[in-house]
C-alpha cells in the first residue's frame, strides 16, 4: 500500500441519541470530540439513529399503513374490473 493516502482506521465511539447507547467499532470516520470509556478515550461520533433504535431493525415497524394501501388499491381494482364486464357484457349484447 502506498503511504500517507489511506484514513486512519481506528476504534471509534459511536453514540445513539435516540436510546443513548454507544457502539465502539473501527471506523475512518473523521471527528472532533472524543469520548472516555473504561478508561480509554476514543473518538465520538453522535448518530440520530442505528440499528439498535430504527423501528426496521428492532422489529416495532407497523404494517398496518402498508395493509391500508393494499386494501385500497384493491378496492379500486375491483371497481374497474366491474366496470370493464359491464362494458363487455354490453357489447356482447349489441352483436
Amino acid at each position: 500500500m502506498k503511504p500517507n493516502i489511506h484514513p486512519e482506521y481506528r476504534p471509534v465511539a459511536f453514540i445513539d441519541l435516540s436510546i443513548n447507547k454507544t457502539f465502539i467499532i473501527p471506523s475512518s470516520v473523521q471527528t472532533k470530540e472524543t469520548v472516555e470509556i473504561d478508561g480509554v478515550t476514543y473518538p465520538l461520533f453522535k448518530l440520530d439513529t442505528s440499528s439498535a433504535s430504527h423501528p426496521f431493525y428492532t422489529g416495532a415497524q407497523t404494517r398496518i399503513v402498508e395493509a391500508g394501501r393494499v386494501e385500497k388499491f384493491r378496492a379500486k381494482f375491483a371497481n374497474k374490473q366491474k366496470a370493464l364486464d359491464a362494458a363487455a357484457a354490453a357489447a356482447k349484447a349489441a352483436k
